[in-house]
């Protein structure tokens, strides 16, 4: 392979050719001197150049081409001829491989060192070089180098390790012992958190396991032939979450919490007796992430004005609605972080708590010990607090209290299973709450969803069918065409069309006049009042905009559409 080096040095020849001028240089040189790195590197940090405006530049004076790794295809068996440790630690992915000669893409061509261990590691093919972005190049490296392969090999070994007569729990944890389960545990853990996962799901069939895990709110499923080391992965993972392993006919819960590649993990277990053993979800809250503020969470602004400007209220109700998955928890946490000054006193009823919050007193749900929501709330309401959360209402006598306490002189934040934000207030009557007490307390309902964001390097417009035609007519009517775009599929997104999740929310404001057709359970004049509400926006209309806007597919708002219909 023929040397690709720079004849001077990168910040001499940006100036040759007016890339950057002396004064800007001596900046980042200045900078080098406090803090270290590479000049090209320091030179994007401080935003003299993008990212890709200089390796264009550093590629041109190399001849080497610049790619867009999101629009070309990857060889995933020539991926492996590196490993993920040496890939990452030398900003190098090979993306096409044979006998002879080999094409490695580097986010720093001008790296002779990099260069010359590569060559000697992939000799003696012919090596051809291409320049990427490095961001590019860690968005690949989570998709494809997963776990599967380790997993794999992990359950093969276990099945020859799984004889009757050999212990298979020889320990609570993943990372106390060399047992085979736990490694293979904690690769699928691995995998999970590298490609974004929320949930693992472990099922059991006839001849296979399924597993399968759910990222962007969709499964991606792996199946292993070794069907019997099925009870030896629940029974360790029962032993973590301090469940009974000798009960396999009725369901269970418990929670755990493990260190992944030093991200601290809390899971939620689920087991449920199913045909061919016990089959087991696990719900993943990464705590390293944090809890993300209501300005993250997507809501349009004028909507995040109206929300904060309720949740200052001194008293009252705001509920969170949605189906289970949507976020609701999420933004209520975010509500909560807003709320949390030394100046208030919150308290919590959660089943279970997810996210630890200093200077608030979160209470565990515990049935089992008779501590129910409603046990917790009348506590509560003794213990002198400003804030109370309530994890969920779920039925009469829980938010009959709530609701008192809201009369009382308390903010009350909740959640509801319902479709829509008018609906809410119609299913707490159903619940048999009085109608005069919805309508004295409740201030607000926000409703939300979570939808598909489009990848961005992947996306292209999409002509309308006639049935997304008639859709948007009976959704705006008038309104029969538009500029609207999917996702083809590309190493970016996994070949999803798809990367991320938005959130589409529904804000709902309780009027005067709304609490009084409430009141007066009048269930008809509440809904007229809304539908009448210039300010109410639904949540397929609200998805409509992000489709209008390019952020998702018509498909999502449709989807969305049959939800709430």
């Amino acid at each position: 392979m023929a040397k690709h080096k720079l004849t001077k040095r990168l910040g001499e020849l940006l100036i040759d050719h007016e890339v950057i001028t002396q004064q800007q240089l001596e900046a980042v040189l200045q900078q080098q001197q406090r803090e270290g790195g590479r000049i090209g590197a320091l030179l994007v940090k401080m935003g003299i150049l993008t990212e890709q405006e200089l390796l264009g530049f550093v590629a041109e004076q190399l001849d080497l081409p610049l790619l867009d790794l999101n629009k070309i295809e990857v060889d995933s068996q020539a991926v492996k001829l590196l490993s993920e440790v040496y890939a990452r630690r030398h900003r190098a992915l090979v993306i096409a491989a044979d006998d002879t000669q080999a094409t490695v893409v580097l986010s720093d061509p001008a790296d002779l060192d990099t260069q010359d261990a590569i060559t000697n590691l992939l000799s003696p093919r012919e090596i051809h070089l291409a320049v990427a972005p490095q961001s590019q190049l860690f968005d690949l490296y989570d998709h494809l180098y997963r776990r599967t392969d380790d997993i794999a090999h992990l359950a093969e070994r276990l099945q020859v390790e799984n004889a009757p007569s050999k212990p298979v729990i020889e320990a609570a944890g993943l990372d106390d012992s060399d047992a085979t389960v736990a490694k293979l545990l904690y690769s699928m853990f691995e995998d999970a958190l590298q490609v974004g996962a929320s949930d693992i799901h472990i099922e059991p069939d006839k001849t296979l396991i399924r597993l399968r895990m759910r990222v962007d709110g969709l499964l991606q499923e792996t199946e292993l032939k070794e069907v019997n080391i099925a009870p030896a992965l629940v029974s360790r993972l029962k032993i973590m979450a301090g469940l009974d392993i000798s009960e396999r006919r009725l369901p269970q819960d418990g929670r755990f919490a493990l260190s992944v590649k030093g991200h601290p993990v809390d899971v939620r277990m689920a087991t449920m007796p199913v045909q061919f053993g016990e089959a087991v979800v696990l719900r993943l809250l990464d705590q390293s992430q944090g809890i993300r503020s209501l300005e993250k969470a997507g809501m349009p602004d004028e909507l995040l004005v109206a929300f904060r400007r309720k949740l200052a209220s001194p008293n009252g109700i705001i509920l969170v609605t949605g189906p289970t998955g949507s976020g609701k928890t999420t933004t209520l946490y975010g509500a909560l972080n807003e709320l949390n000054i030394p100046e208030r006193k919150i308290i919590t009823a959660e089943d279970p708590v997810e996210y630890q919050l200093s200077r608030v007193n979160q209470v565990q749900v515990n049935t089992k010990a008779g501590l129910t929501f409603a046990g917790i709330l009348r506590t509560s309401l003794r213990q002198d607090p400003d804030v109370l959360l309530i994890g969920e209402m779920r039925d009469q006598e829980t938010a009959e209290i709530a609701m008192r306490g809201a009369l009382t002189g308390h903010l009350v934040l909740s959640t509801l299973h319902t479709n829509d934000a008018p609906s809410s207030a119609v299913r707490l009557m159903d619940m048999g709450v009085p109608g005069y007490l919805v309508a004295s307390t409740l201030k607000g309902v926000l409703a939300q969803r979570l939808v598909r964001r489009l990848c961005e390097y992947c996306k292209v417009e999409h002509p309308l069918e006639q049935s997304e035609q008639q859709f948007l007519q009976y959704l705006v009517p008038g309104m029969s065409e538009g500029t609207f775009y999917h996702g083809e599929g590309c190493a970016s997104c996994n070949h999803t069309g798809a990367k991320g999740r938005l959130g589409v929310y529904e804000w709902l404001e309780i009027s005067h006049d709304m609490a009084d057709s409430l009141r007066e359970q009048n269930i008809d004049a509440f809904n007229q009042l809304v539908a009448a509400d210039a300010g109410y926006v639904t949540l397929a209309h609200s998805a409509l905009k992000l489709a209008q806007a390019g952020d998702i597919a018509l498909s999502e708002v449709l989807r969305l559409s049959e939800w709430i219909d």
